[in-house]
């Protein structure tokens, strides 16, 4: 499991949102080096209720998953991810963030078995680490590669289709409902991150 600590996010004072997005944060070349360390990697069906050990529930979620762990090969990725998980905590949210608790979660969406991730939250104490407070979702896949797999987030009455674009990050506070459409056509593969702190109050 990852244990990497934050330094204090900036503080720009803005309103509240329902989720923030980095366009272009990672270049073609390293979203290739993301996918080729994802794809050598043992996948399995993902589970839901990782607080109650998980199980596979295919009337739920329908993808596959595999974790990488923060070590030399990839202290890159946890260094790019924190820098901008910082920036869009301070300019966005202002939530109060340990860092990353838990490994990074690869993850692939097929059309062979409409691949897809109904309404949930992100929240809970994973494995006894503190609270998932903050989400990040980091798009691999090239839009014009796959169809469907929406990520969509509810932000009260009111639903929200985040922006198709190969590199983009989106962040959303854990406790906002989200889902993933099903993977119609193609193959939707991601980097899903979850930032850790102390209970809200």
């Amino acid at each position: 499991m990852s244990n990497y600590q934050f330094l204090p996010s900036p503080t720009f004072g803005l309103g509240e949102h329902t989720f923030a997005t980095w366009e272009n944060g990672f270049s073609l070349e390293e979203i290739q080096k993301i996918i080729k360390y994802g794809d050598q990697l043992c996948l399995n069906q993902a589970s839901v209720g990782g607080s109650n050990g998980g199980v596979v529930d295919a009337e739920i979620r329908r993808s596959k998953t595999a974790w990488i762990s923060c070590n030399n090969e990839t202290q890159w990725l946890y260094d790019k991810l924190a820098f901008i998980a910082r920036q869009l905590n301070g300019q966005f949210f202002n939530f109060d963030l340990y860092g990353f608790s838990e490994d990074f979660q690869y993850t692939v969406y097929e059309s062979n078995d409409q691949g897809f991730y109904d309404w949930h939250l992100d929240r809970g104490n994973q494995g006894g680490s503190p609270p998932r407070k903050f989400s990040m979702v980091l798009q691999l896949s090239d839009p014009y590669e796959y169809e469907g797999g929406n990520l969509e987030i509810m932000g009260g009455r009111n639903v929200s289709t985040v922006l198709k674009q190969r590199g983009l990050v989106a962040a959303f506070p854990s406790f906002m409902l989200h889902r993933v459409t099903p993977v119609t056509a193609g193959i939707r593969k991601t980097l899903v991150v979850w930032i850790t702190g102390p209970a809200f109050r």
